[in-house]
């Protein structure tokens, strides 16, 4: 509860957004799916919380066909946007094209899978992804048995199906993106990474390596912590993004809208300001919220799903 009573708080303060706090003592996805469609005619949007994979993934996408409101999974999707806005920023500084990228993804938990999905959406087509046995790929011993979720990162991932552990498999990659857990990769297997290296380990409180020992080694660095530099935190990217999901009148949030929200996170930073230790705003940056919903909004409107008038702010169905 004092986790949901935070977020209640945090959507006020940035984003004049009056949130409920509400936990349910079941971890069933039919009771909560139920649950949650039985509430939903009180509210303008539903933001789901701690619910962990596989769950979490039936849980939304169900909740989000039978819903006529915004529904976001904010440890999935709110990490990956404010994932994908550092990244934006991070690109500028070394001059690779995004679609150039080689990515290891160390986690496939709820931010691990949707990190992915949005780095896919971006143009990413190299990318591996390791869980507690290594990295995925259809040649995997275990694939039959994985999870559906699983099964479909081995068939969209991995093209060359590199195996072993992510030590075996950083050679050659661009981007590091850890949501797993702490110490997890050697500070000395980053050097085998490519030259202007990026690392964003965001494993908390312990990240999967520590900026000092990734230092030698990496250009641009990024934690989920407030005392190093370039804070991945998702207080960047839910209160706009709802924000403009109710401005809009919007029946739900699109990978373009998200997309949007992180090119807002990014666009904060001036270019006179980019540096390797500032990719990122500042979580009490106030500018952050206004520009990501101002995003949103026009993203809905471009797609067509805004219901909200433009022009006089009335409201509208969409056929």
């Amino acid at each position: 509860m004092p986790v949901m009573e935070g977020k209640a708080m945090l959507f006020k303060e940035f984003a004049d957004i009056d949130a409920f706090p509400i936990c349910l003592d079941t971890n069933d996805p039919e009771k909560i799916i139920e649950t949650v469609k039985l509430m939903a005619p009180t509210f303008g949007g539903i933001n789901l919380e701690d619910i962990s994979a596989p769950r979490c993934f039936e849980i939304e996408e169900r909740l989000k066909e039978e819903l006529d409101i915004p529904v976001f999974h904010d440890d999935q999707h709110g990490t990956a946007v404010v994932t994908m806005a550092a990244l934006f920023s991070a690109l500028k500084i070394v001059g690779k094209p995004i679609e150039s990228l080689n990515v290891l993804m160390l986690g496939l938990g709820a931010a691990g899978v949707a990190v992915t999905k949005m780095m896919l959406a971006s143009g990413i087509s190299n990318i591996i992804g390791c869980d507690r046995k290594g990295a995925l790929s259809t040649t995997r011993e275990d694939f039959e048995q994985m999870t559906p979720i699983k099964r479909w990162y081995s068939e969209n991932s991995n093209p060359e199906k590199r195996t072993g552990t992510p030590a075996d498999v950083i050679d050659g990659m661009d981007l590091f993106v850890g949501v797993s857990g702490p110490g997890l990769i050697e500070a000395s297997a980053l050097e085998r990474m490519n030259d202007d290296a990026i690392v964003f380990a965001m494993a908390n409180p312990t990240p999967e390596v520590m900026p000092e020992d990734a230092e030698p080694y990496v250009r641009i660095m990024a934690t989920g912590r407030s005392d190093y530099p370039n804070q991945i935190n998702n207080v960047l990217a839910f209160p706009g993004i709802f924000r403009g999901a109710l401005d809009a009148g919007a029946p739900r949030i699109t990978e373009e809208m998200k997309l949007a929200a992180a090119q807002g996170i990014a666009d904060v930073v001036a270019a006179e300001d980019l540096s390797e230790d500032y990719i990122i705003p500042s979580v009490f940056d106030r500018d952050v919220a206004p520009a990501v919903a101002k995003a949103v909004v026009e993203e809905a409107r471009r797609d067509g799903i805004a219901r909200v008038s433009e022009e006089t702010g009335t409201f509208s169905t969409i056929e």
